[in-house]
């Protein structure tokens, strides 16, 4: 009998147990005011500038989700940005990631983190906490190493040079009249720029018919740009593909070519990344220089953005905007689309959300949707080629998201 009322009594207490559990399960999920984003940029050092305006285009964002009523599948639970310095070096960048995952441990997803380089390094933390990462960097290392919690929401470097070559040739032949033929490579030695020049150097090139006769690799910052320089003037080369990610190291070559006589459309250049065309270039170089200047990036503020870059130029003072701001700004509806799907916020429902995602605000981005193939690449990622005009980058490339028409420069 004794026996009999004791498990009767451990059950009412176990069910007791298992229905106030259930309770505050309920509770706690309608209770549930915020969800946590991280952002892990560069705020301090050389790069503190692009990632203060990928800063810029998260807060944007988070803004306009939770005026529209946040997340609704959380019962319109607000988003909430944590953002968080990489430095300027990958050391410091995995020491963050380090310090996000182990003190922000109820963040859901998280974007990052500028340099390919910087990626790199941090999503080998991230990885192992099982925290996505949504990613503007172009490295194709990025998404060749089996990670399954990395997205990466541009087109790789190689894609993209891929893409750009020949839309770069049918410029040259439209404008000049002739195909050009020879070809220098000047770059830095960061993962994004190395991987551009790699695609080139292994076969790109030879397939576009173009010969590479000057290849030259440097390490930032650069003290001295003379001898640099001075291959590419002996060369004489057809097109030169000019990849620093540093502004000083830019401004370095551009006055270093303008003194030997190379400036102002001499050869016309043509870079790959947002360093050559981020609002600081004015501070140190002269629209002259810059005149004419091609770049092939990832993504820019476009036909379609108006407002947005509207907003941008109002409430941040940004004369335009780059890849940096457009770029995170659509990582963080990336984010609350894959919260709304995911309907909790975990950080493994959220990167399973996020791989069987299939449209996404696409609009952010150009050309195709937002959904990413087993390693984590976005399916049909564009790109977009942005040419210094009159003091501007615009975007001139692809032709329904131009801003206004390209140009050759003139010898």
């Amino acid at each position: 009998m004794t026996g009999n009322f004791q498990t009767k009594v451990t059950r009412r207490t176990l069910l007791a147990g298992a229905s106030s559990a259930l309770i505050a399960s309920r509770a706690w999920a309608q209770q549930l005011s915020e969800v946590k984003v991280g952002l892990l940029v560069p705020i301090s050092g050389m790069y503190a500038r692009p990632g203060t305006v990928m800063r810029h285009g998260a807060e944007m964002a988070i803004d306009h989700i939770n005026a529209q009523g946040g997340i609704k599948a959380l019962g319109g639970a607000k988003m909430k940005l944590v953002v968080l310095d990489s430095g300027d070096s990958t050391e410091k960048a995995k020491n963050a990631a380090q310090r996000m995952v182990a003190q922000e441990t109820d963040l859901v997803a998280a974007s990052g983190a500028y340099l390919s380089s910087f990626t790199l390094a941090v999503t080998e933390v991230t990885e192992r906490a099982n925290l996505p990462v949504l990613t503007l960097s172009y490295s194709d290392l990025i998404t060749d190493r089996g990670f399954k919690y990395v997205f990466q929401t541009s087109a790789t470097a190689g894609s993209q040079a891929r893409q750009a070559l020949p839309q770069i040739i049918k410029l040259a032949e439209s404008a000049s009249g002739k195909r050009p033929k020879t070809v220098a490579i000047l770059t830095d030695n960061t993962a994004a720029s190395v991987a551009s020049a790699k695609s080139m150097r292994e076969g790109l090139l030879a397939e576009n018919q173009l010969q590479l006769i000057v290849d030259e690799t440097f390490t930032p910052p650069l003290a001295d740009a003379t001898s640099l320089v001075q291959k590419i003037r002996s060369a004489k080369p057809d097109l030169l593909f000019f990849l620093p990610t540093v502004i000083s190291d830019a401004k370095l070559l551009l006055e270093k070519m303008n003194e030997f006589g190379l400036g102002q459309g001499k050869i016309p250049t043509i870079s790959f990344g947002i360093a050559i065309a981020e609002p600081d270039m004015l501070q140190t170089v002269s629209p002259e220089l810059l005149q004419g200047v091609l770049t092939c990036v990832a993504s820019w503020g476009a036909k379609g953005h108006e407002a947005l870059i509207a907003e941008l130029k109002s409430r941040y003072k940004e004369p335009w905007m780059t890849q940096n701001a457009i770029s995170t700004y659509g990582d963080m509806w990336v984010i609350k689309d894959a919260l709304e799907k995911a309907g909790k916020a975990d950080r493994v429902a959220v990167a399973e959300a996020l791989r069987s995602m299939d449209a996404g605000p696409s609009k952010y981005y150009p050309l195709g949707e937002i959904k990413f193939d087993e390693k984590g690449r976005r399916l049909g990622a564009g790109m977009t080629i942005v040419q210094w005009q009159t003091g501007v980058p615009v975007t001139v490339f692809p032709p329904q998201l131009a801003m206004a028409q390209p140009f050759w420069p003139k010898s």
